[in-house]
């Protein structure tokens, strides 16, 4: 938890409550006049905020990680290890665009499954974007819990890519299969 002194206060706007001695930093956040602060994971009754899509995607812009105030510059290391994270990530995801392409591109038609092409490098091309889009989003999260100490949060990424790639060997394998009986 931040120190009190360290919770920054907007100008023209009341104290947070955890001036006041709040225990739990992100319940604290709403100013005492009842105006959310800038991070608000739950209302200080406990209930979660409901923030729109916009707001969320707002909050995903670089600019915004900048002007985190909700805690202090991490380590040098844990910065450069996220950002090697991030790239491994986005490694990843241009490997299965190029991946899908290629098999779309370059793979020869499979006999009676006129569709097989597609049916493989699609669906890799699309994880491809979905798994870009999510890293960078991974990135950010785990940058602000590092101003903030706090713990890292759970990554979806790997159960969602191994789950891809289950999927697409079992697609691959039918393909196969029925282009093997034809």
């Amino acid at each position: 938890m931040l120190a009190p002194s360290k919770v920054p206060v907007a100008a023209g706007t009341a104290a947070p409550l955890a001036v006041r001695g709040c225990p739990d930093l992100p319940v604290c956040l709403t100013t005492a006049t009842g105006r959310m602060g800038e991070r608000n994971y739950r209302k200080p009754r406990g209930e979660p905020v409901r923030m729109s899509w916009a707001s969320r995607l707002a909050e995903l812009r670089p600019g915004t990680v900048d002007r985190d105030s909700g805690g202090t510059e991490p380590d040098p290391r844990f910065t450069f290890a996220n950002e090697r994270t991030f790239l491994a990530w986005s490694r990843t995801a241009l490997a299965l665009v190029v991946a899908g392409l290629a098999i779309v591109q370059l793979l020869p038609p499979f006999p009676g499954v006129p569709a097989g092409r597609h049916l493989l490098g699609v669906p890799l091309i699309v994880l491809g974007a979905v798994l870009a889009i999510v890293a960078y989003s991974e990135w950010v999260r785990n940058q602000r819990a590092l101003r903030r100490g706090e713990p890292l949060p759970r990554s979806v990424m790997p159960w969602v890519l191994a789950a891809s790639i289950t999927g697409m060997a079992i697609i691959s394998a039918i393909v196969l299969l029925v282009s093997a009986l034809r």
